[in-house]
């Protein structure tokens, strides 16, 4: 299939409003997941074909993760060593899960996802996790080992084939089984969505269902907005990121049960 390089007669308002949307998506991504649920529809209400639109959006959203992994990586907020195992497995997952995407039937998942996100943002708005300056890891031992290995590769799979939710996913779960506090959290869930988003990028790119230039240019914004949705988070804890996490974890939810549950 043929790449589109050039657009297709986007006007500079439509691009411009693109873009707007596309930092708004890096600050809030960086802070608590969920860009996504603003790019994607943004980018079909533009005109895009849904295959070039999953494609240029893993663009985009690939630059704003590597940026916010970047700087949490820099306040030593994540550690690769402790987290080696699952960013192995969340690769192998994510290209496993591109690749088998057309594959098997969604229609099950597409049902039971919203409810499994509403009972994730249930879960957050009462769980207990570590204060801010509790910034410890748990002693790395063999259960942690497979833990990461089943977590990484389940949602790394999960981002290949569908997508919606995979930060948030990844926070709630890494709060649940690890107990640490919201930006180690938020940290392990930006460079994850970074490694799943590369691999699925690259299988998008193989493809050619890849808007190059609105992609770049979405990108540019949504680093601008990751840089400063990552030292906002940084900068006011958990405070700002556990309201702002379950708030995109509803909005999720009640999104994608409009989609499968309301429109029949």
């Amino acid at each position: 299939m043929e790449v589109l390089l050039e657009p297709d007669v986007l006007a500079p308002a439509t691009l411009a409003l693109l873009c707007a949307v596309a930092l708004l998506a890096g600050f809030i991504d960086a802070i608590a997941g969920g860009g996504g649920l603003l790019t994607v529809p943004a980018l079909l209400t533009a005109g895009l074909p849904p295959h070039l639109v999953l494609g240029t959006n893993k663009l985009a959203a690939t630059f704003g993760s590597l940026t916010a992994s970047y700087t949490y990586y820099k306040k030593k907020l994540f550690d690769p060593q402790f987290w080696r195992h699952a960013l192995l497995t969340t690769a192998i997952g994510a290209c496993i899960g591109v690749l088998v995407v057309d594959q098997i039937s969604k229609a099950a998942l597409e049902k039971v996802l919203p409810l499994v996100i509403l009972a994730a943002a249930i879960y957050s708005l009462f769980a207990k996790v570590p204060a801010d300056h509790q910034q410890q890891l748990p002693q790395q031992n063999r259960q942690h080992i497979w833990t990461q290995r089943i977590q990484g590769f389940s949602l790394g799979f999960y981002d290949g084939i569908a997508g919606p939710g995979t930060g948030s996913f990844w926070m709630v779960s890494s709060m649940a089984l690890y107990k640490i506090n919201l930006l180690l959290t938020s940290g392990l869930a930006r460079t994850m969505n970074f490694v799943s988003n590369g691999v699925a990028l690259l299988t998008f790119g193989l493809l050619g269902h890849i808007h190059f230039k609105l992609g770049i240019a979405m990108g540019l914004c949504m680093m601008a907005g990751s840089y400063l949705g990552a030292h906002t988070a940084i900068r006011f804890g958990s405070k700002l990121i556990k309201p702002l996490f379950i708030l995109m974890v509803m909005a999720i939810a009640l999104r994608l049960v409009w989609q499968q549950w309301g429109q029949h």
